[in-house]
């Protein structure tokens, strides 16, 4: 199961913690865990391309599916709207495919 925890500071998002696999199909053709991955990847490239002002702290284990993103300081309005967009994203996934392969705690 992939797990994504939301890390919050005064009720603003700051950044994620997404680790795990989703196990809902096998290597290649696990769905979940493609748009779990492109959803995250996709957000930190994000930041590094549209934000690079902003400080983010960002670690990577692809063995074990771990990548955690998190703003040093006060996200901006724009890398909010990131935040928010990708939290949107992963609770819709949760919802369409259940929380036997993901699992978002907010």
């Amino acid at each position: 199961m992939i797990n994504v925890r939301i890390i919050r500071k005064n009720g603003k998002i700051h950044g994620f913690l997404t680790e795990g696999h989703a196990m809902f199909d096998s290597a290649g053709k696990d769905i979940v865990c493609a748009a779990v991955s492109i959803l995250t990847i996709n957000t930190v490239n994000a930041f590094e391309t549209f934000l690079p002002e902003e400080k983010t702290e960002v670690e990577v284990d692809e063995k074990t599916g771990r990548i955690e993103c998190v703003f040093s300081k006060e996200p901006s309005e724009k890398a909010a709207l990131l935040l928010d967009t990708y939290f949107l994203g992963i609770k819709g996934i949760e919802e369409q495919y259940g929380r036997d392969h993901l699992k978002l705690v907010d």
